[in-house]
């Protein structure tokens, strides 16, 4: 178990240390200011981080499996190699964020804000994305199989090189900008071109 309380893991951060490795398992640490920790490599499986700012944060290899990041700020964040297996990201604001390598397995990210996050070659299989706004994203060579994208933006993402077996794309809007994977035809799957 955890030897960190809310508390001390904000007086941590407030004082500019690092939580790096640190076990923070189920932790509440909902509405947290914690812009810019570095939380690399902790343990947070099962926290509660919804509505929390991680905008900037380093959360580089940290186990976030079934965490609770509904509506929490991550803009900026380094989530590379990340373990965010079966997590709720549902609204979580992810622009910009380096998701690189990341396991995101079963998470739900439905209605999440990914425009311009970097997913390669991130593990995406049997997530949720519906409805989420993956405008100008990079998800070159993503592992997409059995993805609902069902509603999202796909508006000049990269999706080149993607394996996109079993995705449902009905109702996924896409502009000239989107970049799909050789032989993938958009609008037969039910996707919908819209203007620049």
């Amino acid at each position: 178990m955890t030897d960190f309380t809310r508390d001390d893991v904000m007086q941590v951060i407030e004082d500019g240390r690092k939580c790096v490795g640190a076990d923070l398992r189920n932790i509440d640490l909902s509405d947290a200011g914690l812009w810019a920790a570095n939380l690399s490599g902790a343990n947070l499986t099962g926290v509660d981080l919804r509505g929390a700012n991680l905008s900037r944060a380093d959360l580089h290899g940290a186990d976030m499996s079934g965490a609770d990041l509904s509506g929490a700020s991550l803009s900026g964040a380094n989530l590379g190699l990340a373990y965010l297996s079966g997590a709720n990201l549902s609204w979580a604001d992810l622009r910009g964020a380096n998701l690189n390598g990341a396991d995101l397995r079963w998470a739900n990210l439905s209605r999440a804000n990914l425009s311009g996050a970097d997913l390669r070659p991130a593990d995406l299989r049997n997530i949720n994305l519906s409805g989420a706004n993956l405008r100008g994203a990079n998800l070159r060579g993503a592992d997409l199989r059995n993805i609902d994208l069902s509603g999202a933006d796909l508006s000049g993402a990269w999706l080149d090189r993607a394996n996109l077996s079993g995705a449902n794309l009905r109702g996924a809007s896409y502009d000239a900008n989107t970049k799909w994977p050789e032989g993938v035809d958009p609008q037969a799957a039910g996707a919908v071109m819209v203007d620049d």
